[in-house]
Parts: C-alpha cells; structure tokens; sequence
C-alpha cells in the first residue's frame, strides 16, 4: 500500500493521514484554538498541501481554530492570520494529489537544505545565534533558518524556474530516501543551489516567532 505524508511526517496511507487530522479535529470544542504545538505543526504542514495555500496562509499564520459546519453537521478547521484575520480550508483539499509544481517546490527545498544547514552553522561558529526579528538570544535546538527578508522562497522558486523555461521544464526522481523526489539533471540542481545561495536573504527565528511568519 502507497504510503502519504504531510510534511516530515509518513502515514502508512492517505485513510491513516486523514484519521490523524480528524483526531485533532474532533479532539477540540468548536471555536477553540488548536493549542497543542504538535497539532499546530501538523496543520501548518497539512496547509501548506492545499492548491490555495498562499492565499489562505496570506500574511502568516497566528493559529488555527476549530470552525462550525458551513455546510451540513462537520466542522472544520480556521486559519487565524497574524492580521487577526481569519479564513476557512478544507482539510479534504489538502490531501489531494500535489500539483507538479508543488512537486517541484518540495524538490527545490530539499536541494536547498544545505545552503540553510551552512548559513546555521557560521551563525553558530560566529556566536550570532540571535533571533533576527526579537534580537533574543536562541537555542541552536530551537533556531530555525527562514526567508525573513527578501524574496521568499516560492518568490525564488518561481523566478529560477521561469528561466529553467517553467516548472514542466524541471523533470525528477520518482523519490528520494525522504519521500521526496531530487532534480533529474543534477547540473540544474548546481544551478539552482547557487542562485539560492546568491539571492536568498536568510534569517534565523525562534520556534514560535518562525510559525508565525508566513510559509516562504
């Protein structure tokens, strides 16, 4: 049987993925925010799946809430924004098949990883580990590495991918060790790492100042 992920994380199959996200679902009262950080994290992930996400994650997300039935007796899950505004999605959306383009992306980030590994590690040996956007001081163990300023990662994406001559035009791997499938031509996957490494604006965040930016 196929296995499906969300994120790093790997379900036997979709049924066992949707029964997940139907266990923090129906694991709150409606109208109360999802609190507990590992169903936050799996939502994040499971938002990221959707064809809508950069609408419906707009300027980041704050949290997310149980929301009342729209339509017939289930209800459903809210993105709260950091505007403070909020908006539905289907969790059902989510875990359709990726878009090629999304494939790409996934492929991309992983490709990616090592410039972010890098830019951690010097901040780390130059004794900077300081949250960019508090200037509080971090745990290496609760640092991550994001696209706080300048273009955003899908922003980068999109534009090497335009001059690859479009996302079709980036063939890959079937799969990798991590699920995810790499770059086909590994020369393009060169390229690609080097136009990340020379425009991407890394920056280092906390945990939670991290999942409040948006997913870039």
């Amino acid at each position: 049987m196929p296995k499906f992920r969300i994120g790093s994380r790997e379900y036997p199959s979709k049924k066992a993925a949707q029964e997940a996200i139907r266990d923090v679902l129906y694991g709150y009262s409606v109208g109360s925010i999802v609190d507990k950080e590992e169903d936050h994290l799996l939502l994040l992930d499971l938002l990221d799946l959707h064809e809508e996400a950069d609408a419906k994650i707009g300027v980041g997300v704050e949290a997310f809430a149980i929301a009342p039935p729209l339509k017939g007796p289930y209800p459903g899950f809210e993105v709260i924004r950091t505007d403070g505004t909020r908006i539905d999605f289907s969790y059902l959306a989510c875990l359709t098949p990726p878009t090629y383009r999304q494939q790409v992306c996934a492929a991309m980030r992983l490709e990616a990883e090592a410039n972010s590994t890098a830019y951690l590690t010097s901040r780390a040996e130059a004794n900077t580990l300081v949250s960019d956007d508090s200037g509080r001081t971090l745990d290496i163990t609760d640092t991550h590495v994001s696209h706080y300023r300048g273009p955003s990662f899908a922003e980068l994406a999109a534009a090497f991918a335009h001059d690859a001559g479009g996302w079709d035009a980036i063939e890959l791997t079937t799969s990798s060790d991590r699920g995810r499938g790499q770059f086909t031509d590994r020369q393009l996957a060169e390229r690609w790492r080097a136009y990340h490494q020379e425009h991407a604006v890394l920056a280092l965040l906390s945990s939670q100042e991290n999942l409040r930016r948006p997913r870039t």
